[in-house]
């Protein structure tokens, strides 16, 4: 979870002209760009950010939750509470991996984002300083 709000700030932080993401289309390390993969950078920026408060908003409601009411039925037997308390933790063991996932896969796209963004720089300062004659 720190990693990709690590990502996601170091995102925000670094690119200051998201318009040059533009026309940019991802790759993969060594690979050519994928042809099912029409979105650019620019449109994927603007995913990026527009994930990152949910993120956060989610965090915040599943603090404000109180367990309070989770046990008002009380005539349950202790067998088949045992045999629920299984499920839900499996349940909630899935839950939690497939975010993992999920949140690893935004942090990777985040900083591959990134790099790609100051590689554009680059270029540019490179090609600044070039005389054009």
């Amino acid at each position: 979870m720190e990693q990709y709000f690590s990502a996601t700030q170091k995102m925000e932080q670094e690119v200051m002209f998201p318009s040059l993401l533009r026309g940019v289309f991802p790759q993969e390390e060594g690979a050519a760009p994928a042809a099912e993969s029409r979105t650019d950078l620019y449109e994927r920026y603007q995913l990026l950010k527009a994930i990152k408060p949910m993120v956060e908003k989610g965090l915040a409601s599943v603090g404000d939750q109180s367990p309070s009411g989770a046990d008002a039925d009380g005539d349950t037997s202790l067998d088949s509470n045992g045999a629920e308390d299984a499920q839900l933790e499996e349940r909630l063991s899935q839950h939690l991996t497939g975010l993992q996932q999920v949140l690893s896969h935004l942090t990777r796209d985040t900083n591959a984002l990134t790099r790609r963004y100051s590689q554009i720089l680059e270029q540019i300062n490179l090609s600044e300083g070039q005389p054009s004659w």
